[in-house]
C-alpha cells in the first residue's frame, strides 16, 4: 500500500518505518528541512532502540523516503497519516493548529479517494474538524479515521509490531477495510483490531493515558502515607499487584510522571470535560499529586542538610524514563531547578539525554560522560531515571568518590538495608 506520514517526529517516524518494514511504500513528510536532510543522510533525530537500524534497512530497500514536499509525498497515497504535534495550549487544551494546517494541505494535494488518518493525540471531535477543513479545499472523495497510537518510548518498535490492540475509529466500511488491511500484519497473534466511531477512538487514547497516570499518582500518595506510618511501599505494592483485578504495571512509586503524553493528555482531558460542564476532580488530584512528587527529593535534601547553599550534587538520569532521550516534562527538570534555585551546584549524567538536557539547562550545570564522573566530591547523589546501568554500581567506588555518602533514590532502585550496610545515608520513596 502507498502511505504518506505527515510529521516526522517520534510517532510519525516510528509508524512510517514500521509500515515500510511490513512491505508498504512510505513517504515521511516534514516541514523541517534540517530534520529531513538528517534522515536522508541516515541520521535519526531521536533516540529509540532499534529505530536507526530499521530506518536504514528500509531506505536501502527503497520502501521508505523522506521529503519536505507534501504534495509529492501525498501523491497517489491510499492512506495519509497526520502525526504532527498537538502542544498544550494556554488553558491546558490541545492546540490543533498544526493538525488543521496539515489537513488543509493534504486536502489540496489528494487526487483520488484517500483515507486521512488522525494519528496525533487529539481531543474528541477533532475528526469532524479535520473532515470539515479538507472538504473546504477539495471535491475529491475521502474518509477521516481516528487511529490513536499507544507507543511506549523505549519500546516503541515492539509496541507497534506486537500491539495489545489497534483502535480504529472509522465511519465507512471502505475506510475500515483499508485500515484493517494495513494493520493485518501486526495482529496475526489474534490481538484485536477494535473498530469504533471516531469520537470513541479519540477519547480512548486520553482515557488510557489518564488511567495510567492515575495509577502512578495513586501509588505516590500511598508512598507518602507509608513514610508517615512507617510502612514500606515495596511490600504494599507487591500486595496490591498480586490482586488480579489490579496487577503490577504502573504501580511503582517515584518522582512523578513526565514525557510528551501523560502530563499533556491529563490536562487536555480535564479541559475537554470542563468545556462540556463537567469537572474531573479525580484527574485534577492526579495532577496535584504529580507536581508534589516532583518536588519530593529536593524537600528531602533540604530536611537532611538544612541548607543546600554551596552544596554540590550528582544526578543520575535526565530523560523522563529509560531508553529515550526525551526531556519533555521530565522530573529531572524540577529536581535540578530546585537544587540550583537553592544555591547548589549540579553535575549530571544520562546515557543518551545529555544533548537534550543542554537545551534545557545550558551551562547552568555540568555534564558527566560516565556515571562515576558525576560523583567526584559531591555532597549527595540524586537518582532520577531508572536506567539499568545504574542498578548494580560499584558501591565502594561510589563511596570513595563522594564527599558525603548520601543517596536520594527517586526510583527505589536500591535496597535500603544494603545501602546501610555499605555505609550510605539513604532516602527512597515510601521506604522506612
Amino acid at each position: 500500500m502507498r502511505i504518506a506520514i505527515i510529521g516526522s517526529g517520534y510517532v510519525g517516524l516510528v509508524a512510517g518505518t514500521c509500515f515500510a518494514d511490513s512491505g508498504n511504500d512510505v513517504a515521511c513528510v516534514d516541514i523541517d528541512e534540517r530534520k529531513i536532510r538528517m534522515l536522508q543522510d541516515g541520521q535519526v533525530p531521536i533516540y529509540e532502540p532499534g529505530l536507526e537500524e530499521l530506518i536504514r534497512k528500509n531506505v536501502k530497500e527503497k520502501r521508505l523516503t523522506f521529503t519536505t514536499n507534501l504534495a509529492e509525498g501525498v501523491a497517489n497515497a491510499q492512506a495519509v497519516f497526520i502525526a504532527v504535534g498537538t502542544p498544550e495550549g494556554e488553558s491546558g487544551e490541545a492546540d490543533l493548529q498544526y493538525v488543521i494546517a496539515a489537513a488543509q494541505a493534504v486536502g489540496r494535494a489528494i487526487k483520488q479517494y484517500t483515507v486521512v488518518v488522525d494519528k496525533s493525540t487529539v481531543p474528541v471531535g477533532t475528526a469532524d474538524k479535520v473532515r470539515e477543513a479538507i472538504a473546504k479545499v477539495t471535491s475529491v472523495e475521502f474518509d477521516v479515521v481516528s487511529n490513536p497510537e499507544f507507543l511506549k518510548e523505549g519500546a516503541a518498535l515492539d509496541d507497534f509490531f506486537k500491539p495489545d490492540r489497534v483502535v480504529i475509529g472509522a465511519d465507512t466500511e471502505r475506510a475500515r477495510n483499508i485500515m484493517g488491511e494495513l494493520y493485518a500484519p501486526f495482529v496475526r497473534t489474534e490481538n484485536p483490531i477494535l473498530f469504533m466511531d471516531t469520537r470513541s477512538a479519540e477519547l480512548t487514547k486520553y482515557a488510557a493515558n489518564a488511567m495510567l497516570a492515575t495509577r502512578i499518582s495513586f501509588m505516590n500518595d500511598v508512598s507518602a502515607l507509608c513514610e508517615k506510618v512507617g510502612a514500606d511501599v515495596d511490600f504494599v505494592r507487591k500486595g496490591l499487584g498480586a490482586d488480579k483485578r489490579i496487577g503490577y504495571p504502573f504501580l511503582f512509586p517515584g518522582v512523578g510522571y513526565g514525557g510528551s503524553c501523560f502530563p499533556k493528555d491529563v490536562k487536555a482531558l480535564v479541559t475537554t470535560a470542563r468545556e462540556y460542564g463537567l469537572e474531573l476532580d479525580l484527574l485534577r488530584a492526579v495532577e496535584r499529586t504529580n507536581e508534589r512528587q516532583k518536588k519530593l527529593l529536593v524537600n528531602k535534601a533540604v530536611k537532611h542538610y538544612g541548607t543546600l547553599e554551596g552544596k554540590k550534587f550528582g544526578v543520575w538520569g535526565l530523560a523522563f524514563k529509560p531508553k529515550t532521550d526525551d526531556m519533555r516534562e521530565a522530573p529531572s527538570i524540577e529536581v535540578i531547578e530546585g537544587l540550583i534555585g537553592k544555591g547548589a551546584q549540579v553535575i549530571a549524567h544520562d546515557p543518551v539525554a545529555s544533548h537534550a538536557a543542554k537545551r534545557v539547562f545550558g551551562d547552568r550545570i555540568r555534564y558527566a560522560e560516565l556515571p562515576y564522573d558525576a560523583l567526584e566530591g559531591v555532597d549527595g547523589l540524586f537518582v532520577v531515571t531508572e536506567w539499568n546501568e545504574f542498578r548494580h554500581p560499584d558501591f565502594a567506588r561510589m563511596k570513595s568518590l563522594m564527599k558525603s555518602p548520601v543517596i536520594f533514590d527517586g526510583r527505589n532502585i536500591f535496597q535500603p538495608a544494603r545501602m546501610r550496610e555499605q555505609g550510605f545515608t539513604y532516602f527512597g520513596i515510601g521506604r522506612r
